[in-house]
């Protein structure tokens, strides 16, 4: 619920899960922009987006009828696709809906999916170190040293299988 300090999630917001080949080519344009908007142009953050491992995830994001883009967007990668665990990652809202709550709407909505997915597979992030206390929040912690990728420093973190239950 929002408060009088925090603004409302965009409205007509609908939330779409879907593998790689249920996606439109509309919807995936429209994904990719956003993922270049935040992460190439907000971040300044040079990489190769587009990383042949959108083909083995899952796509959560939520959609507004205000917004092209979505307003909020993640991939789960399967299992061995990155790491043993599935993989969240490209996690992103977009800046008209940063400080909503909908990037917590969109991460619980993604440890649901994981669950259901692969129900005894715990969950592991290459998150960005500014965020770990975000990710603490619902069950992560930190494995390894915070290390450099695209010119901004990440660390690995882990959510076991028995706090994936607990966080949905």
């Amino acid at each position: 619920m929002p408060s009088k300090d925090r603004p409302s999630p965009p409205a007509g917001l609908s939330w779409r899960w879907c593998r790689f080949d249920a996606l439109t080519v509309v919807e995936l344009q429209h994904i990719y922009a956003a993922r270049q908007q935040v992460f190439v142009l907000e971040q300044q953050c040079i990489y190769l987006d587009v990383d042949g491992h959108d083909e083995a995830a899952y796509h959560l994001a939520a959609w507004s009828d205000t917004q092209r883009m979505p307003v909020a967007y993640a991939r789960l990668l399967d299992p061995s696709e990155k790491y043993a665990e599935p993989s969240m990652g490209r996690v992103l809202t977009i800046a008209a809906a940063r400080g909503t709550g909908l990037g917590r709407e969109l991460v619980r909505r993604v440890i649901s999916g994981s669950a259901e997915a692969w129900p005894r597979r715990g969950i592991r992030i290459s998150a960005q170190a500014y965020l770990d206390r975000f990710y603490r929040g619902f069950g992560f912690s930190a494995v390894g040293q915070p290390y450099d990728e695209d010119g901004i420093l990440h660390v690995e973190m882990l959510m076991p299988q028995a706090a994936v239950r607990v966080a949905i």
